[in-house]
Formats: C-alpha cells, sequence, structure tokens
C-alpha cells in the first residue's frame, strides 16, 4: 500500500465565495456538490458508499481520517457515491490488519476528487452558520482557474431541492437477499418487498439475519410487482435527492396503506411515509449527518444514538396524535424526535400497520441502538399474517 501522495494545490469553493485551500486527495481534477459534513469518528468506508450521499461533497468533522484503510467487506454498496471529499489530517499509511488498500487509492479508483489539509472545524461552523450550500473541489490545471470564474461554475450546477436521484443509485434488476446465506437456520419466516431507493448493502443483511426472505426491487417498482411476490411487508429504504419529487414512490406507498399491508420506511422511506399520509417536507439548514445522533423515542422516554444522513424532513405535529391530513389512512403520530433541533425523526400509524424512521437503525458502523426496529416490523407481519388466517377461518365457517 502507498502512502498518500497530495503534491497537488487543491481549493474547495463555496457558493458563497468563501475558499479554503488545501492539498489534492485522491482523484485531480473538479467535484461539483453540496458541501455537507458528517460528525462520525468512526466508519469513513461506510459513509462514502453510502449511496445517500449521491451529488454531495462530504465534509469529515473529525480530523484523522483514513488511519485503517479500506476493505473489501466494509462498504455498503458497490462503489463510492459521494461527490468530493474534505479532511483535515489524510493518514500518510494506513496500520490495521483488515486494510487491503489506502483510502487514497480508493477514492482514486472512482475517480473522486477530494482535499486535505483543510481546516474542517472552520469549514464546519461556516456550513453549520450558513448552511449546506453548492460548493466544488478543484485541484491540478483545474485549480488555476481564477477564484471569480471557481465560484460561478459552483454556482451554476443545480440545487439539491428538486433533485430526483432515485434512478442514479437504484438497483437496475430485482434480486433476492437470502436468510440462509447470513447465518439463519430453517425456511424464511417472512417475505419483503424492499424498494431500493439507495439501499446499504446491511440493510438486507439485517433482516435476512432474522429469517426476512428479501426481495430487492428497483426505485420504479409498482404495486403490481410488489403483490406478485406475495410478500408479507413492503420497506423502502434510504436515498438522496428531494422527496418531492417521489411521486411514484409515494403513490405505491398509498396503495400499500390501503391494502393494509405492513410498511417500514427509513430516512427516505420515513419522508415518503410522511408525503403519503398528506404531510409536507422541506430542506434543512445543514441536515443530519453522522453515527452520534441523540433521537428521543417518545413512547418509552428512551434516547437513542442513531446514524444519520438526510437533507430533508417531514413536518407534521410533533405532540399527540391527529388525523392524517388524507383522513382515510387515521390516526398518527410523531414517534420520534431529534434533540438536537426538534426535527420529526418518526411516525407511527396506529389505524394502519406503518411506521417509519428518519435514521439508519441498520448502522453497519454503529450504533446499534434502534435494531430492534427491525423485529418491531416482524411483529407486525406477524400480527398482520395472524389476522388473515383468522379471518379465512372465520370464512370457511
Amino acid at each position: 500500500m502507498t502512502a498518500v501522495q497530495g503534491t497537488e494545490q487543491a481549493l474547495l469553493v463555496l457558493e458563497d465565495g468563501r475558499v479554503f485551500r488545501g492539498r489534492s486527495y485522491g482523484a485531480i481534477g473538479t467535484a461539483l456538490g453540496e458541501a455537507v459534513f458528517s460528525t462520525g469518528m468512526s466508519g469513513y468506508q461506510e459513509t462514502l458508499t453510502d449511496p445517500s450521499y449521491a451529488r454531495q461533497i462530504i465534509v469529515q468533522t473529525f480530523p484523522h481520517i483514513g488511519n485503517t484503510g479500506v476493505n473489501d467487506d466494509d462498504a455498503e454498496s458497490n462503489r463510492i457515491w459521494a461527490a468530493g471529499y474534505v479532511v483535515r489530517d489524510a493518514a500518510r499509511r494506513p496500520s490495521n490488519w483488515r486494510a487491503q488498500r489506502t483510502l487514497d487509492e480508493e477514492l482514486r479508483a472512482y475517480d473522486v476528487v477530494g482535499i486535505q489539509q483543510v481546516d474542517t472545524r472552520a469549514l464546519t461552523r461556516h456550513l453549520r452558520d450558513r448552511g449546506a450550500m453548492k460548493s466544488g473541489i478543484f485541484s491540478g490545471d483545474a485549480a488555476k482557474a481564477s477564484v471569480e470564474e471557481l465560484v460561478a461554475a459552483v454556482n451554476a450546477q443545480p440545487s439539491m431541492e428538486g433533485q430526483n436521484l432515485s434512478a442514479l443509485v437504484s438497483t437496475r434488476e430485482a434480486y433476492t437477499v437470502e436468510p440462509k446465506d447470513h447465518g439463519f437456520a430453517g425456511e424464511p419466516l417472512f417475505s419483503i418487498a424492499a424498494i431500493d431507493l439507495g439501499i446499504k448493502s446491511m440493510t438486507p443483511q439485517r433482516f435476512a439475519e432474522r429469517g426476512v426472505r428479501v426481495h430487492v426491487l428497483p426505485h420504479n417498482a409498482t404495486f403490481e410487482d410488489v403483490a406478485a411476490l406475495g410478500a408479507d411487508g413492503v420497506f423502502i429504504s434510504n436515498g438522496p435527492g428531494d422527496p418531492a419529487t417521489a411521486a411514484t414512490q409515494v403513490e405505491l406507498v398509498r396503495q400499500v396503506l390501503d391494502a393494509k399491508i405492513p410498511y417500514f420506511g427509513i430516512c427516505f422511506g420515513n419522508q415518503i411515509l410522511g408525503r403519503a399520509l398528506g404531510y409536507g417536507t422541506y430542506k434543512l439548514r445543514f441536515g443530519h449527518r453522522g453515527i452520534n445522533q441523540p433521537v428521543l423515542d417518545k413512547a418509552t422516554g428512551k434516547v437513542e444514538i442513531t446514524s444519520q444522513n438526510h437533507g430533508f424532513a417531514v413536518d407534521a405535529p410533533r405532540e399527540g396524535a391527529a388525523n392524517a391530513p388524507l383522513e382515510r389512512f387515521g390516526r398518527v403520530e410523531v414517534s420520534h424526535i431529534s434533540l438536537n433541533d426538534s426535527v420529526v425523526e418518526g411516525l407511527a400509524c396506529l389505524d394502519i400497520p406503518a411506521f417509519s424512521v428518519q435514521y439508519h437503525p441498520e448502522a453497519a458502523s454503529g450504533p446499534h441502538d434502534a435494531s430492534h426496529l427491525f423485529d418491531r416490523f416482524i411483529t407486525n407481519m406477524r400480527a398482520a399474517k395472524n389476522t388473515a388466517a383468522t379471518a379465512s377461518t372465520q370464512g370457511e365457517k
């Protein structure tokens, strides 16, 4: 494994004209995207390969990055999805028995332009005060242009608002994840249809470990596709982009709810449930990203430390149960809230078997406080199956 190069001048340019200077990291050239900061102290490989970071430039608040290298086991998808990468102190050489490549090599392999030796504390404070914004990383010949030209290039890119990115990150073909391949003995207990809007590999594995067969379907799957599987439940994954553009998935979820099929959504799947119920969504000032976000579970009063990556949120009443704006779906309550800024972190339908959370309970690099949500979904599917069996027996009589 070779040491980090970093021989080229590099600039990080923000839409408001702020410039941060450093050295190249990864590929040389230009990267454009929305600058966002992630507060995790570990799990940088999982972060970079999370499809929810498509079209975004990740700023790592933890200063020392790359010290454990990269391996073939910890990726959350088949590639790095981040548009660019910003770090303070890039490890010169990895030191971990599992390391197979340096992070610098991995960034170059996927043509991801990065920058190191940036004052990421000052940058994070700037983004926290001003909000996530359009940005660009320029290195090599690209960094020789005038600042005015670079700021113009940054501002010419589209905003994250209004972006529909599900087709970019979703699987092209359906596939199945079997419980037997993840340590579960015996026949599958349930099967689910998981709509891939940017699903991370650990999510179907968490289901499979519990005896659930997972049929992963492309972003444009229809209710007819779901019904053809005879699935016991429907799951919608995390993913990038603006939930206001997800009309296809919102309509699918409404059909699922009308059919009383158990539903579970995480992150983007939470926002889609909110919109399916009739609530609105909005863009957060700088979002929640990292593996240390505190959330209050209102039902238990417990605080869960969660893994999050989202820039949009559901606009719903935070106190008490209320009828959904689309009244046929009955009563809904906000089940979880952020303890940092009171953002809605979960929804629970009280009259139909559907719930969602804004965070990532699979949390490959931790924490695992919210892993019980997979069991909660299984409980809902078991209850729905028992209810159907009882109704069938009574009908035969």
